[in-house]
């Protein structure tokens, strides 16, 4: 399809987006540090395709943004597709911010940017428990938080593109939350903001402690798994309810499932620590 006729995208994000060897350079030295750190483990990245369209749907971990940045830089890197996460509105109200996420392949979520993306071969990654689940409380480690939402649904559906589901786990374990949005220390805090128009419930980012005091990560490693696609083909684009329930079900339980199995993973991995990969890289 001839680019110059396509529909645009929101905010300057373009379509079939190619990333420079500038922007390749930068953002492999940005996540350099976190990969070193964390030490990513992928399976399943043969259910990656190589051309068309896909919808990536996955857990958000908390603080969203460090687990995405490594699985995007690694999808580029070794299989040369730009991931074009769907981000949240609150990302495009910091200037700076929102235009590394855009030069880099981020698209502010809308069912318009999706619908458009994936009717242009683009790989789409949408986290349906949005910033409720990058906002998470004591208690809510690696919980989907999905409320039910079948939009992701419909849209893969009606453009009768795979779902690949995406399970990652390493962000929580790298951190204990002090204070969540929940907590009565906050509650002066929660009051001003909300008469300010701040969605405090879903955006409040907890505070949590890594290593010892400090807010620095843990070394734990980050483990993802992409398991089998999902057809959507045999729906014909007829995105009814029960058909989008349908897929939203089998999404969430591939997730699931895919959770289940690197946790199994993550106990029996030498290397989980930093200490037990030292130990492997010395010992062999």
């Amino acid at each position: 399809m001839n680019d110059d006729a396509a529909p645009a995208l929101s905010d300057g994000a373009r379509l079939g987006l190619e990333l420079t060897a500038v922007d390749k350079a930068a953002f492999a030295a940005l996540t350099a540090p976190l990969r070193l750190w964390s030490s990513p483990v992928f399976e399943g990245m043969d259910h990656l395709p190589e051309t068309g369209s896909a919808l990536l749907v996955g857990n958000h971990t908390m603080y969203g943004m460090l687990d995405a940045l490594v699985l995007a830089e690694h999808v580029q890197r070794r299989h040369g597709r730009v991931i074009r996460v769907l981000a949240e509105d609150v990302h495009y109200t910091v200037p700076g911010h929102r235009d590394v996420l855009t030069r880099w392949g981020a698209v502010r979520a809308s069912r318009e940017n999706c619908r458009t993306m994936l009717g242009h071969d683009e790989l789409v990654m949408v986290f349906p428990g949005g910033a409720r689940e990058v906002t998470k409380r004591k208690g809510e480690k690696y919980q989907l938080m999905w409320k039910g939402r079948t939009g992701f649904a419909r849209m893969a559906v009606e453009a009768g593109c795979p779902i690949i589901p995406v399970s990652s786990i390493g962000v929580e374990d790298s951190f204990d939350i002090v204070l969540d949005a929940d907590s009565l220390a906050l509650r002066p805090l929660r009051r001003f903001l909300e008469s300010r128009g701040f969605r405090w419930s879903e955006l409040a980012l907890p505070i949590a402690r890594g290593v010892g005091p400090t807010p620095i990560p843990r070394p734990e490693r980050y483990y993802f798994r992409l398991g089998a696609p999902i057809d959507t083909r045999r729906f014909g684009g007829l995105a009814d309810e029960a058909a989008v329930t349908s897929v939203r079900d089998e999404v969430h339980g591939a997730v699931l499932d895919g959770l289940h199995a690197l946790f199994d993973q993550q106990s029996a991995d030498p290397g989980r620590h930093l200490s037990g990969r030292v130990r492997v890289a010395l010992l062999g």
